[in-house]
């Protein structure tokens, strides 16, 4: 599968937790995004994790934000399970984003119900996520692409569905989320390192002829 024509399109890669490959088709799906949107490497990265430690099937973006805030404390992640954001600080927490970084390029992380053959299927799209839809609430969109992990059966009783989700199904798949978005990372940041290394060169030799 050719993911950047995926990306280009606007189309989403989807892949099963329990595809021996969907670790290295995450990293690799939302290593192009990265790169796609982000030309240059000018604008800086905010992960926003969104969900709640207080729901089973709501809690994979804190798990997420967590973990990988574990992983690399120098990123800048919004959502974790001591700090969640979630629908009744979300607006707040996109205004604290708003306020600390120009233009930043912001993936979102959530969880999300659906059809039953598609529980466990981790989702990737270019564009914003509309977190709290199975809820029936009105937030606002947010990123500028999002990873949505279906946990569980969606159409009635949502909230009683999210609190009777297995908790075993959302941790495999946050676990994945995060270790993808580490080893996009890391596969960025290596990228963005050799993109400035001319440019921080130039810069040094020139600083030395004024010593």
């Amino acid at each position: 599968m050719d993911v950047s024509l995926l990306t280009k399109a606007g189309r989403k890669c989807s892949f099963h937790y329990e595809d021996p490959r969907c670790l290295h088709h995450l990293e690799n799906s939302i290593y192009t995004i990265m790169i796609d949107l982000n030309p240059g490497f000018k604008r800086e990265m905010v992960y926003l994790c969104i969900g709640t430690d207080r729901a089973t099937g709501d809690c994979l973006g804190p798990l997420v934000g967590t973990q990988l805030q574990c992983m690399t404390p120098a990123i800048n992640i919004f959502g974790t399970l001591e700090n969640p954001s979630h629908a009744a600080n979300l607006e707040s927490v996109l205004t604290d984003i708003s306020q600390k970084f120009k233009n930043p390029m912001i993936i979102a992380v959530d969880a999300s119900l659906g059809n039953s053959e598609r529980i466990g299927y981790i989702n990737i799209k270019p564009g914003g996520l509309k977190p709290g839809t199975a809820l029936k609430k009105i937030l606002p969109e947010v990123g500028d692409f999002h990873i949505s992990a279906i946990v569980n059966v969606g159409g009635f009783l949502e909230q009683m569905v999210l609190q009777n989700t297995r908790l075993y199904v959302v941790y495999k798949m946050a676990d994945l989320v995060a270790r993808g978005l580490y080893l996009a990372y890391l596969h960025y940041d290596s990228d963005k390192k050799h993109y400035l290394a001319p440019v921080n060169d130039w810069h040094s030799a020139h600083s030395s002829n004024y010593l």
